[in-house]
């Protein structure tokens, strides 16, 4: 079982930065991949990013590709989403979730999400 807990989400201007933090219970995080996911009002859920349990394999939505930065702490339980040049369009609840093996592809088959965490990109 992997409880996650999504933080870092607010308000910035478009161009702006947001680091996103998910920190996971239990002491098998560092043998799952990790996700990002959002949804924006009235929209499908969509996939943003993923990252193998190592931290050496990545995968970007295209929207959001050379703007978001995903990584891992293994060693603090935590993964990360750096995310610049924000534009009005990135303004969903952000959602972190994990699943036992990485997949290179936009896949939203993962076993564990959190609450989320709003992200709000003004013009």
């Amino acid at each position: 079982q992997v409880q996650l807990v999504e933080s870092g989400g607010g308000l910035v201007q478009a161009g702006g930065s947001l680091r996103l933090s998910c920190a996971a219970s239990g002491r098998t995080f560092s043998s799952y991949a990790m996700g990002w996911f959002r949804q924006a009002p009235g929209k499908e859920r969509e996939f943003v990013s993923s990252i193998d349990w190592s931290g050496r394999s990545t995968y970007y939505a295209d929207s959001v590709k050379g703007r978001f930065t995903i990584s891992r702490d293994n060693a603090k339980n935590t993964v990360y989403l750096q995310m610049n040049s924000l534009r009005p369009e990135d303004t969903a609840v952000y959602y972190c979730a994990a699943r036992r093996t990485w997949i290179r592809g936009p896949t939203q088959d993962y076993d564990y999400w959190g609450q989320g965490t709003q992200v709000t990109v003004s013009s």
